[in-house]
């Protein structure tokens, strides 16, 4: 199942049931899980794990070194979990400290030229964009969806069934079950995402009130977050109220409502 073209490193660990096409480069202590197929010229380097039943596409580089000046040469990893698909010229680098890892987690999806940076952590059905960056250390939580050509700044957290609009960008925190576009501003609950996960509407109806109490008034978020949590929340808005309270960066902005703009929005 290894084209005779493949250039694999002895030290790699290909399992007997993973393809390996024509003309990759497996440099390393690859481990390769059962399943897993690699196309056309990808690239798999140093301490890199990927588990089973993933397709990672042609000209695809994972486990180079991090795009870090402080980068000192060090022993560092990529984990790649299972059934995540990796398209065309996806790069995901491994650590930058001695040590770290750059992980993934199970059934993502990575469009073409999509960009891990080092010590990122993503979790499970996510899915990341054609053109989107992820800076150094991003978190990015479950059911993530970040559109084409974001920009995400190192650091930042991305809370779960969160919706990151084409070209937005972000170097504060997104709450999780919110739509963010533009310059890290907040504009509704993911109504969607929240139906396709399985929300029922009394879930999605609660979120979308703690939504317009913290983010579509002008009040103290922090005191917004105590009103809220005082009322016996459910169990998601308890989360988000977790999420704005954890956050180190500051969380995203809600959007400027004029006077005559109604509260709340669809």
């Amino acid at each position: 199942m290894i084209h005779p073209t493949a250039v694999v490193d002895p030290r790699a660990r290909i399992d007997p049931s993973a393809e390996i096409g024509p003309y990759v480069v497996i440099d390393g202590p690859v481990v390769v899980g059962p399943g897993t197929s690699v196309h056309p010229h990808a690239v798999l380097l140093g301490d890199t794990t990927v588990g089973a039943g993933n397709v990672i596409h042609s000209g695809a580089v994972i486990g180079d070194v991090p795009q870090d000046l402080a980068f000192a040469r060090t022993e560092s990893a990529v984990r790649i979990g299972d059934r995540n698909v990796i398209r065309e010229h996806v790069t995901i680098h491994r650590g930058t400290k001695a040590g770290s890892v750059t992980e993934i987690g199970d059934d993502n999806f990575f469009m073409n030229n999509a960009h891990v940076g080092h010590n990122c952590r993503i979790g499970n059905h996510a899915i990341i964009v054609s053109g989107a960056l992820l800076a150094g250390y991003v978190e990015v939580a479950d059911r993530v969806f970040v559109s084409g050509n974001c920009v995400v700044h190192q650091f930042v957290h991305i809370g779960r069934l969160a919706l990151l609009r084409g070209l937005s960008r972000t170097s504060r925190d997104v709450p999780p079950f919110c739509i963010m576009d533009g310059t890290h501003t907040v504009r509704a609950i993911n109504r969607v995402g929240l139906r396709r996960a399985g929300f029922g509407s009394e879930q999605i109806r609660d979120l979308h009130r703690a939504f317009v109490r913290l983010f579509r008034r002008r009040s103290n978020l922090r005191l917004a977050c105590d009103e809220i949590a005082a009322q016996a929340p459910s169990a998601e808005v308890a989360e988000l109220i977790d999420f704005i309270r954890g956050s180190r960066r500051g969380v995203c902005f809600g959007p400027r409502v004029s006077s005559a703009e109604p509260a709340e929005i669809e």
